[in-house]
């Protein structure tokens, strides 16, 4: 388990080497302003991003967060603005240029940081699952093997007798009341 561990967290650490780590393919050309490259182009707008696979639910609240926006704000750009719809992502308030000068490697990077801390907040969860459920497996046995010492025989006469002496002399020391 150690190897396996060691192994995940160094492909957690490289963006694109694990495949469960989410990331963006290719910029979708057919969403873009039709105006680009020429006098009528606009300064900035919304590019639009193919995942490299289907987000979940917390992926899509960690990148449409403040902790995102703060992230983006750190590294230069406060005015960008993330959002999911299905298998892309909606950059908006940038540009291809913008993109290909850092801002492309900052959601790259905020992305693969989203997915690693989720994987390992699952992994860590099912450990604790595990180790919950290994341990009522153990009580669970240690019951089972408690029931199976229970004996329903009659001792022999002379315990039998035992336990009547002990009867007699705690009536006899007043531990009973006689009839």
């Amino acid at each position: 388990m150690g190897a396996y561990r060691q192994d995940m967290n160094a492909q957690l650490k490289i963006a694109g080497e694990n495949p469960e780590l989410l990331g963006l393919g290719s910029v979708l050309v057919g969403s873009l302003p039709a105006t680009l490259m020429t006098d009528d182009a606009p300064d900035r707008y919304t590019v639009e991003a193919v995942f490299t696979r289907k987000t979940d639910r917390d992926e899509v609240a960690a990148i449409q967060g403040s902790e995102t926006r703060a992230h983006l704000s750190a590294n230069g750009y406060p005015t960008v603005e993330l959002h999911v719809a299905d298998r892309r992502l909606e950059i908006a308030n940038t540009n291809l240029e913008e993109l290909r000068d850092g801002l492309a490697a900052v959601i790259a990077e905020r992305l693969a940081q989203i997915s690693a801390a989720l994987i390992a907040e699952r992994e860590i969860a099912a450990h604790r699952f595990q180790d919950a459920s290994d341990r009522e497996h153990e009580r669970t046995a240690s019951v089972a093997a408690l029931a199976e010492s229970v004996t329903f025989t009659r001792r022999p006469a002379d315990a039998a007798s035992d336990d009547t002496a002990r009867l007699d002399d705690w009536v006899e020391e007043g531990g009973a009341l006689r009839t």
